[in-house]
């Protein structure tokens, strides 16, 4: 039934520039007006990730809720958690318009928003405003001309310690120029031994650990995987998110293609999985993992989780099927456990690891 509709919908928000139709989504969210989950989560897909309890293990990604307008609409919507953001200190326009382009014919996009958002103290105010209700992640990035950018997410976790849930720290955007810089190394242990540094001092300050994610980008070499995750375990981040847009336009037919921006959608699903799965391997399964990238069907929810992935996150696929996708993937999730003989989803977490570890990144 959802839908039937929203393929009536689809028609007319497509007949708009793709952020006003965005704007256009959130303000129906504010308003309440959007099809409730009657889905409900099945026993199969609740799990315990970070120490927290997940009704299903299904988000929207970072990007879609910049500013902290709706996560409880997102949780309506019968999401196992939200995630707001991406969130710096000051506000910023981003990228000039227009900078999101559909590639119809790919079932993808294409965006260089380059963080527009309102800044901390607009969204603070929000959250602080709604009654605590579900798991909420808060996603924290840096100005574009931040003189000081590991201190951009120090703040962003200072600031909103007392309303999340757990944050994402992104490093992993295209479209803040120099941004995946910070995935090198050396840059990776100042920034995330200055964010760790500074939840162990909320922490000895008496408040709750709150866990922290850490979002690396689909393009990384392949030789660089070992050496970032082993710095990423090395300061004993909580999570690993995989992955944000890609550069590569791989298999692209749409004439758009050639805009400037992350290419994100189903175009995207096989290399951000390829990725996913060498992530799993490269740190043993020790960490839990957040898939994205291309997830549009239960087939490729299902994909995302034998590769490796402990928690789900789509968007683009939205866009194109509407927000029943979300009760298709929990009810085609909860069949695949029952196929398998399984008790949980989680047993099904890594089955095809190495499988699609050895893969090529683009085929």
């Amino acid at each position: 039934m959802l839908g039937s509709l929203y393929g009536l919908a689809r028609g007319a928000l497509f007949t708009m520039e793709p952020e006003d139709a965005h704007e256009f989504t959130l303000r129906m969210l504010e308003r309440g007006l959007y099809p409730r989950d009657t889905t409900g989560n099945p026993f199969e897909l609740a799990t315990n990730v970070f120490g927290l309890s997940f009704p299903n293990p299904i988000g929207i990604a970072a990007g879609y809720d910049k500013d902290a307008r709706v996560p409880d609409a997102v949780l309506g919507l019968g999401c196992g958690f939200a995630e707001v953001g991406t969130l710096t200190p000051l506000p910023q326009p981003g990228n000039p318009r227009p900078r999101v382009f559909r590639l119809i014919s790919d079932n993808g996009l294409i965006n260089r928003l380059g963080f527009n958002n309102g800044g901390h103290a607009a969204a603070l105010e929000r959250l602080q405003a709604r009654r605590p209700d579900g798991i909420l992640c808060v996603n924290v990035g840096a100005n574009k001309d931040s003189a000081d950018r590991a201190q951009d997410y120090v703040r962003g976790i200072e600031t909103f310690y007392d309303v999340a849930t757990l944050f994402t720290v992104n490093i992993s955007s295209p479209n803040t120029p120099g941004l995946r810089d910070l995935q090198a190394p050396a840059a990776l242990d100042e920034l995330i031994g200055r964010v760790m540094a500074a939840r162990a001092a909320l922490m000895a300050a008496g408040k709750p650990k709150r866990p922290i994610i850490v979002k690396i980008a689909p393009d990384i070499a392949e030789d660089d995987i070992g050496p970032i995750t082993e710095r990423l375990l090395a300061h004993a981040v909580d999570g690993i998110a995989v992955s944000n847009t890609t550069l590569s336009r791989h298999g692209l037919r749409d004439p758009k293609k050639t805009e400037a921006g992350g290419s994100s959608g189903r175009p995207a699903f096989h290399r951000s999985t390829v990725m996913l799965a060498k992530v799993h391997q490269a740190t043993g399964g020790k960490i839990p993992l957040v898939g994205i990238g291309g997830i549009d069907s239960p087939e490729t929810a299902l994909a995302k989780i034998e590769a490796g992935a402990s928690l789900l996150q789509l968007y683009t696929g939205l866009i194109y099927q509407g927000p029943g996708l979300i009760g298709d993937m929990k009810r085609g999730l909860a069949l695949a456990v029952r196929r398998a003989s399984a008790r949980n989803l989680s047993e099904l977490r890594g089955t095809r690891a190495a499988e699609w570890a050895a893969k090529p990144f683009e085929m």
